[in-house]
């Protein structure tokens, strides 16, 4: 199949005024421009002068796992029975069939990472998932993509009013840490042909200890961010920061630390004490200081069919445009680990491909056709 006459825009660097993609067997086969392709020889469809782009990706979300238009039945985001429980997987709690699905896929959203959310120290195991499908089987791309973790305000709440650790982010850095010295301890002994009793909650941890699963760690204001930094390099752990509130503060840290920070919800106010520094010029200063950022609508906090209008109004106030376009393609797909399958326009990749009629960042703009790996779904 080939979609054509549009502005194709790669999110690898590359713009075609009038460009065009090959589809097949669900992969992206060939792109570029019009001009220099070679004859069709299957179905075409016919942008007809919108922009073509690589499917929208929010790379923190609770979608199907935090059901929108319910009250605690469809909410499986948070086990507030234990601060750590690195053995849970976000899959086991995600509902195919949350409305929020179609809404997201209607406003240009392909995949999205899903999680537990941040009462838990460290509450599971997240999955990139495509936002179509009736068996959440059939719909991960990658399970897990990562592991969430969290310090700050929301563990303190969650457990310190009910008189538990952690009533202190003092006692939530001791309890990331000590999970941590107790998985590698763990491992260690596996390593050297020892034989532990089985620990669900270790066996988990091994993945991010070994350098094959990345954390995505909760982090509002500066100082948990700082912490997170500090206890995470200590076990050489690979991490995003979701969130990044008040990272501006911590711009110089985070970008000799690596992690790629996930700004947001920007289309929501400040909720609490440590969210009191947002701004919608974060992700704009960031990356000033030469950080690349991705963003997230931290569904349903902000509404996931909202992910464009989040990047616009992040690039109004300072993110340039094509950073901003990043931000919500191939950045996010980077921060999950998975931008060698999906993120951007490039030959081999998943065909997540989304028709506008007008640029996503106009307002009255609106998806014309939606494609899931070469299939159209709207």
């Amino acid at each position: 199949m080939r979609i054509k006459g549009g502005h194709l825009i790669t999110a690898e660097g590359q713009e075609f005024e009038n460009g065009y993609v090959d589809l097949e067997n669900g992969l992206i086969t060939s792109f570029g421009d019009i001009s220099d392709a070679a004859p069709a020889t299957g179905e075409e469809y016919d942008a007809q002068g919108g922009y073509i782009m690589p499917g929208f990706i929010d790379a923190h979300t609770h979608i199907g796992i935090f059901e929108q238009s319910v009250r605690w039945e469809g909410n499986d985001t948070n086990e507030t029975t234990d601060p750590v429980t690195p053995q849970l997987r976000a899959i086991d709690g995600i509902y195919p069939f949350d409305t929020a699905f179609k809404d997201a896929v209607e406003c240009g959203v392909t995949s999205a990472v899903v999680g537990p959310g941040s009462a838990n120290i460290i509450g599971g195991q997240m999955a990139f998932i495509k936002m179509h499908g009736e068996d959440v089987s059939d719909m991960i791309i990658k399970a897990p993509c990562a592991m969430k973790m969290a310090l700050g305000e929301n563990p303190k709440s969650a457990y310190g009013l009910g008189k538990k650790m952690p009533q202190t982010r003092m006692a939530s850095a001791f309890m990331l840490r000590d999970a941590l010295t107790k998985a590698k301890l763990y491992m260690e002994k596996k390593e050297k042909g020892g034989d532990p009793a089985y620990d669900a909650k270790s066996e988990a941890l091994i993945p991010v200890l070994k350098g094959e699963l990345i954390a995505h760690i909760h982090c509002h204001r500066c100082d948990d961010i700082l912490t997170a930094i500090r206890v995470l390099k200590e076990f050489n752990v690979r991490f995003a920061i979701v969130h990044a509130t008040d990272g501006v503060r911590a711009a110089r840290q985070i970008k000799e630390s690596g992690a790629i920070p996930i700004v947001g919800p920007v289309l929501s106010g400040s909720s609490k004490p440590e969210t009191a520094n947002r701004s919608l010029k974060t992700a704009g200063i960031l990356y000033s200081h030469g950080i690349e950022v991705a963003l997230t609508t931290d569904h349903p906090v902000g509404p996931l069919q909202h992910l464009n209008i989040s990047a616009a109004v992040c690039a109004r106030e300072g993110l340039p445009v094509d950073a901003a376009i990043r931000a919500i393609t191939i950045n996010a797909a980077k921060a999950a680990e998975v931008d060698n399958m999906v993120g951007s326009i490039k030959v081999g990749k998943h065909a997540d491909i989304v028709v506008w009629n007008g640029h996503p960042f106009e307002f009255m703009s609106k998806t014309k056709a939606v494609f899931i790996e070469g299939k159209r779904v709207k």
